[in-house]
């Protein structure tokens, strides 16, 4: 299959493209190293925060060179809003059990800090042997509680991101890099 080229990081409904599809897959590859020598010696157990962090997942623990175990986890903080209500809610609970186990928890975004901070609340419960975030995106500037974020893909300004997992009303989760949705798109959208 040939390498994807500059062309093919282009859609109509986006302005800007943030970051690149070569991009993401370097800073996988970077990660999944840095997170390799973190847990050398150890089984890692991977916990996927659905939907959005399916894309980055997938690539992800391919470059983690430990034995390890995915299960997945869904959350909605959003509906089909543009901005998070901050009420969590468990759609999908894991179906392994934590305790004990060096468990990552991987996210697509961190932006308010309180999704995070119920899921990290809620995992701690289940006493897991250590827990640590990696996140494709940290929107720091969005930040309503400090959460600790051990793994950062790349940091972003305050704008609305899709691709790569990241969706607009169940849209744009299947373009191969994250950009900039048109405003005109999401501001038609009742909140």
């Amino acid at each position: 299959m040939p390498e994807k080229t500059a062309s093919a990081d282009r859609h109509p409904d986006i302005t800007t493209v943030t970051i690149g599809t070569r991009q993401i897959q370097a800073r996988c590859k970077k990660l999944g190293a840095e997170i390799t020598r973190a847990y050398e010696g150890r089984e890692l157990m991977v916990v996927v925060v659905l939907k959005g962090a399916f894309m980055f997942a997938s690539d992800l623990v391919r470059h983690i060179d430990l034995p390890m175990q995915v299960d997945f986890l869904a959350v909605s903080s959003y509906g089909d809003s543009t901005k998070s209500s901050g009420t969590v809610r468990i759609l999908k609970d894991l179906q392994k059990d934590v305790l004990g186990k060096d468990v990552l928890m991987v996210e697509d975004i961190v932006d308010t800090g309180l999704t995070l901070a119920y899921l990290r609340q809620m995992l701690t419960d289940r006493h897991p042997r250590s827990l640590a975030t990696a996140s494709l995106l940290d929107k720091k500037v969005c930040r309503k509680v400090e959460v600790p974020v051990e793994f950062v893909g790349f940091e972003v300004a305050n704008e609305f991101l899709v691709g790569y997992g990241l969706d607009f009303t169940q849209r744009y989760r299947n373009l191969p890099f994250i950009g900039v949705l048109r405003p005109e798109i999401y501001q038609q959208h009742p909140e």
